[in-house]
């Protein structure tokens, strides 16, 4: 197979020799060569100084023609106009690209106080290790509404859009896959979502779910779920002018949002650069090459006295494998945990912490202690569950501390919210003392108080508790701890002992409420009667969740809400779920590991009770199309990934899309066709249904027999005072209803347009066919009405 393209990272080699005839330009003729005007074409770039030193700007390598200083660089302008003080200027006139390092003004490789750095024509502020096109001091103007207004677009990032072949590149597990150059795995990038916003808004979706950013490392990583460096965004997504934050920037310019996907649970198998730094990746090396791009660390070479990186590879795979994975877990525990369903006296011992100075020394990850692991019990949250997911210890306070301050940096360029990966192998005790309320803290902090986070807590299950255990179930990771009995006895020191405290504290705690008898129920998801109430969150946990029980059942659309009319109650509130048929792991039960086998009928039935129901409805990549339909969703490194649920959907999205606003767009070329197709049209229409009416985003519902009759049928309602909103829908789906007690008035169908007037509190829908719906808005005094059907009519089941 032959390489693709190598990504080369710029080398800057500057030869310092130190004598007074050599060295670069001195603070004087620095002062003379400074650029003091501002121009309306150009680059101007602004450095964050700490008010003790004036930065210097050092450059070269500049288009269309070359502009190039000496050594250290040019003294920059402090700009008392910008706002947060100490923010100095430079301007490029007539500039379209340029390269550049900020400097102390000294002639010393040691006075550089920041990276190489490139920027393209604009303004830009740099602060903080970090690249903004605005003032980050200066508070957002981008409204970051309540996550339930919106629908939420997933995609694998490397697999759906193509902006820049230039990025491209194998795993090193490609050839193995039989991943061909024309497909490598990392292939997508932010470039190619950046140029395919509009396609996603023209759907009608306004947040997009991307799988994790950071820096990964392992044969086969193009998903992004094997990190290797938390604070870094992995530079196999970005291009020139399309950084990470120039996705966030474009987004929000869109009025769109980006949830990023992020792991607290693990790590990869190849360190991290925090809490286990055993390789570093060298950028400027073929990083599809593993023996090139991964160098081990001394660290790594010297506990096992190998002379050289050479040495290491030179041992067998295996040998490889263990060595670096002691180092990460300590595997050398003569003893490991209990079998049964709940912890035993013997794990409350210290011998499931490391106390070694060589292997796992701050117990940043979970040890070997714990070798038996059930998918199903509280070994779960302890244990590794794949050779590419080695677990962090989430008890360790230091490893929380870690985590929510490096991704607090992800909210602070702009990030509106976080789906968390495989939360159900973390403890609730872990997420409430230390995590969530520290992450939302961090969010509102930056002016974002809707920020929102979901999880994953993945129940392959169609019961409403999880195998018994109300520890390892969906709803039970919505709740706040109940007490202080356990949160007041938390250490926040990291020495080992402490450490197994807090781990058996967890354990006390999967005890003390494991029991399904006894848990919570809520309100807030139900309307009183038919009254919007105030929901209580005083309970909330904080994180929010994916409806594993729906998912499940998703094989119909009567067995997705049939589970969460069962369920709902014990959620601490059911509307802020995220509510999908099928994703990058799994589809519902009949079909569980390929792509949604249902037919396009189906499939439209799912979405109409999507769309209308509580919840934030989301749509895996491609779904729109039933791209894949039938194929096995992940099967690693066994089978090209064209083959797979995770092949490439750019074929898809070729021509060009303009979304003048969400579900309303110009297209030509094969794109057009792709929003042509009947599921697109459909799901084109209910995003648009759903974004007119209130009820059907924040609402409550309730299907109560007293007001509601028919198989899937239920009143929703949304009421703010202070917003002006009295929103009130009746909604059915593929079946009559009957609707007893509402308010008299005019209400009119956002499907149809049809106009129906009720005079003695009832309103009847006649049968519709399967997958049809319909949705009457109260028009009567005081509500906040329509004006007729909402987007295209007479669709193939919309009708």
């Amino acid at each position: 197979m032959n390489k693709c393209k190598r990504i080369l990272a710029l080398v800057l080699v500057l030869i310092l020799t130190v004598t007074a005839g050599i060295v670069g330009v001195n603070a004087a003729t620095a002062d003379t060569a400074e650029v003091a005007a501002d121009t309306a074409s150009g680059i101007t770039v602004y450095f964050k100084g700490d008010g003790k030193t004036t930065p210097y700007v050092y450059y070269w390598n500049s288009l269309p023609q070359n502009v190039e200083v000496e050594y250290p660089g040019v003294k920059m302008s402090l700009d008392s106009t910008q706002t947060g003080g100490n923010w100095y200027k430079f301007t490029f006139k007539d500039l379209t690209k340029v390269n550049l390092i900020f400097t102390d003004g000294t002639d010393t490789l040691e006075g550089q106080i920041s990276g190489e750095l490139s920027r393209t024509t604009g303004e830009w502020w740099y602060k903080d290790g970090k690249w903004r096109s605005y003032n980050p001091d200066v508070p957002r103007d981008y409204d970051s509404s309540d996550m339930r207004e919106d629908t939420i677009y997933f995609i694998i990032t490397t697999r759906f859009y193509d902006g820049d072949t230039g990025n491209n590149v194998h795993c090193w597990d490609d050839p193995q896959a039989g991943n061909p150059d024309s497909d490598p795995a990392w292939r997508g990038d932010f470039k190619g979502l950046i140029d395919k916003l509009d396609y996603i808004k023209a759907l009608g979706f306004s947040a997009i779910w991307i799988t994790p950013v950071v820096t990964n490392g392992s044969g086969y990583d193009y998903h992004g779920y094997h990190a290797m460096d938390f604070a870094t965004v992995d530079v196999r997504y970005e291009s020139e002018g399309a950084t990470y934050q120039d996705l966030i920037d474009a987004a929000h310019e869109k009025d769109m949002k980006i949830i990023q996907d992020v792991v607290w649970q693990h790590t990869g198998n190849f360190g991290e650069s925090f809490f286990c730094p055993v390789f570093e990746k060298d950028l400027s090396a073929d990083l599809s090459n593993l023996e090139e791009s991964m160098i081990p660390t001394d660290y790594l070479l010297e506990s096992y006295g190998l002379a050289s990186p050479e040495a290491y590879y030179a041992q067998k795979p295996a040998v490889q494998y263990q060595q670096r994975l002691d180092l990460m877990k300590n595997l050398s525990s003569s003893s490991q945990n209990s079998t049964g369903s709940h912890p035993s006296s013997t794990d409350f011992t210290m011998d499931k912490v490391s106390t070694s100075d060589k292997y796992n020394p701050n117990n940043y990850y979970h040890t070997g202690y714990f070798q038996s692991l059930n998918w199903d019990d509280w070994t779960c949250k302890y244990a590794q569950i794949a050779g590419d997911c080695v677990d962090l210890n989430t008890e360790n306070p230091a490893v929380a501390e870690y985590l929510v301050d490096t991704y607090s940096d992800y909210i602070d360029m702009g990030v509106d919210g976080f789906r968390v990966d495989t939360v159900r192998h973390i403890s609730r005790l872990s997420l409430n003392t230390m995590y969530n309320d520290a992450i939302n803290q961090a969010a509102a902090a930056v002016g974002n108080p809707n920020f929102y986070m979901f999880g994953e807590i993945c129940c392959r299950f169609s019961q409403v508790w999880y195998r018994d255990h109300a520890c390892e179930s969906v709803q039970f990771y919505t709740w706040d701890e109940p007490d202080t009995s356990l949160t007041s006895q938390w250490n926040y020191d990291n020495s080992a002992e402490s450490i197994n405290e807090n781990m058996n504290l967890t354990f006390e705690h999967y005890e003390k409420y494991d029991s399904v008898n006894n848990q919570p129920t809520s309100t807030n998801a139900f309307l009183n009667g038919i009254d919007y109430h105030t929901p209580d969150y005083s309970k909330s946990s904080g994180m929010g969740a994916i409806d594993f029980q729906m998912h499940w059942c998703f094989d119909s659309a009567g067995g997705a809400f049939g589970i969460a009319k069962s369920g709902d109650k014990y959620f601490n509130d059911s509307t802020w779920n995220v509510v999908y048929v099928e994703s990058h792991d799994y589809a519902p039960d009949q079909s569980q590991k390929t792509r949604f086998t249902g037919s396009t009928q189906t499939w439209a039935e799912n979405l109409s009770l999507m769309f209308t129901f509580r919840g934030i409805p989301c749509l895996y990549y491609g779904g729109e199309v039933q791209f894949k339909a039938g194929v096995q969703m992940d099967v690693g490194p066994n089978a090209p990934l064209e083959d797979t649920g995770r092949a490439y959907f750019g074929d898809y999205l070729e021509g060009d899309v303009t979304a003048t606003d969400f579900s309303e767009y110009t297209a030509s070329g094969t794109v057009a066709d792709t929003l042509s197709s009947p599921l697109a049209k459909h799901i084109t229409k209910l995003n648009a249904v759903r974004r007119a009416i209130p009820a059907l985003q924040k609402g409550q519902y309730t299907v109560d027999s007293k007001y509601v009759s028919g198989n899937m049928a239920y009143i929703r309602r949304y009421s703010d005072a202070a917003e002006g909103v009295d929103s009130l829908a009746l909604v059915s789906v593929s079946g009559g209803a009957t609707f007893k007690g509402i308010p008299n008035g005019t209400y009119i169908d956002a499907i149809t347009g049809d106009v129906k007037n009720v005079t003695n509190g009832t309103l009847t829908v006649d049968s519709i066919g399967k997958a049809n719906a319909r949705v009457y808005v109260c028009c009567a005094s005081g509500f906040t009405g329509i004006d007729g059907a909402i987007g295209e009519t007479n669709l193939t089941y919309l009708k």
